[in-house]
This record gives structure tokens, C-alpha cells and sequence, in this order.
């Protein structure tokens, strides 16, 4: 999103869907969206943040096509390239909410991109306050609500898994085992890790090979075999 705010066409256009229909969504209120001088304007972060509730129910063709909206299709590797050992914890030492995310921020700090640590703790639990990142498989994806360019050199993924779920706050009530901290440096970015994600979600079988996954190697290994079938249906 190149544009802190995005007339009809310019949305249409960035989500690859009909202007008709986002008009209706913004007239029923389902989009977050104002009027000025007669027209629909839409806030970028607002968007971003419509895009990232909604992401739970895409399709996976709803997910490519979001992906390709931006510059990354199915032939790039997206997640990983910002993984590495060193952000990776298999397992996660974390039994509560608050631990999970300190360690997961601790690891995003060794990847030696990160500026601030306590700053993209305190980005992170604030947009946990406004609606926990929890989901129903068991993962979490916790991220500060906007890009955070000066904490980072470059984009930052962590991953840590629990040997047991804790309590994240997942609207199903269920428990997250599954976590990977996202920190990027653009929006355009963010939600392209974000619709990677949940596509590899989508993939049968792979939540299960990540709990089966006892090593970091095997963990890096298992993303990023995941990752390469994108590209072969």
C-alpha cells in the first residue's frame, strides 16, 4: 500500500476485486471506509487491519490472488528467507501469553535486524489487547498492527512451538502451541506473509508435520519444502 489512503478504484485494484462490491461492503458498514465530498475513502491501515480479520475464511484462490496483487507469486519464496536457526525455537520455552511473546520477540532480536526489542514487545502486546492473533488450528501470529520501518533493517519472522498449548486467547477458546512473530518493514509485505501462511494453513497435513517436527533443522526444512509445492498446486 503505497498510499495512506485509497479512493474506490485504487482499493478495487490492490484487492483484486469488483468496486461495485467493495462499495456495497463500505455502504453496509462491512468495510471500514468515509465519505468525503461524495466519495468512498478508505485508510490503508484500516484496510490492512479489514484484511487480516477477514484472512481466517479466504479461499485459497482468495489467498493467491491477494498474493499476487503484490510482487510475489507462487515461484517466491516468502517466508523462507526471513527464517533462520537463529529465530527459530523448537521447542518454544514458553507456558503463558506474556512468555510466549517475550521469547518470540527475544528470538526476532537475534536476527540482528532488530533495532528496538522493548519497542516491538510493546507494538506487539498492544495489538494483542485490541484482538488476540490466536486462531482456531492452534497458531498464533502475533505482529504490531502497523509497519514498524525504523526498528529494522529488514523484514523479521520468528518461530517457536510449545510442546504444550497455552492459553492465547483464540476466539474458539482453544489453545496455541503454533506461533510465528511477524515484524515487517511495509504493509504490502506484512500481508503477503501473512496469505503465505495461511495458504500453507490450507495444506493438509502441514500443521500436523510441524508439531511433528522435533528439531529446528527439521522445522526449516519442513517450511520450506511446504513452501516450494505452493508453486506446483
Amino acid at each position: 500500500m503505497e498510499h495512506e489512503t485509497m479512493d474506490l478504484e485504487q482499493l478495487a485494484t490492490y484487492l483484486q476485486r469488483d468496486a461495485r462490491e467493495l462499495s456495497k461492503l463500505a455502504s453496509r458498514g462491512q468495510l471500514p471506509a468515509q465519505k468525503v465530498g461524495g466519495e468512498w475513502r478508505f485508510a490503508s491501515a484500516e484496510i490492512a487491519y479489514w484484511i487480516e480479520t477477514q484472512m481466517p475464511g479466504y479461499t485459497e484462490e482468495e489467498l493467491t490472488k491477494l498474493e499476487d496483487s503484490g510482487e510475489d507469486g507462487d515461484g517466491e519464496l516468502v517466508l523462507t528467507p526471513l527464517l533462520s536457526e537463529n529465530t527459530t525455537a523448537v521447542p518454544l520455552r514458553a507456558g503463558t501469553r506474556a512468555s510466549a511473546l517475550r521469547e518470540l520477540v527475544r528470538l526476532a532480536g537475534q536476527s540482528w535486524q532488530l533495532f528496538d526489542t522493548e519497542a516491538l514487545l510493546a507494538a506487539v502486546k498492544l495489538r494483542e489487547e485490541q484482538g488476540s492473533t490466536g486462531l482456531a488450528n492452534g497458531v498464533a501470529i502475533p505482529h504490531p498492527r502497523r509497519p514498524l520501518p525504523a526498528l529494522l533493517g529488514d523484514h523479521v519472522l520468528a518461530y517457536g512451538r510449545t510442546h504444550a498449548g497455552i492459553p492465547y486467547g483464540a476466539a474458539d477458546g482453544g489453545l496455541s502451541d503454533i506461533f510465528f512473530l511477524v515484524c515487517c518493514r511495509d504493509q504490502r509485505t506484512h500481508l503477503n506473509v501473512l496469505a503465505r501462511l495461511s495458504r500453507l494453513m490450507l495444506r493438509p497435513n502441514f500443521l500436523d508435520d510441524l508439531r511433528g517436527a522435533d528439531t529446528v533443522q527439521k522445522t526449516l526444512q519442513l517450511i520450506e519444502s511446504a513452501e516450494k509445492s505452493l508453486g506446483h498446486g
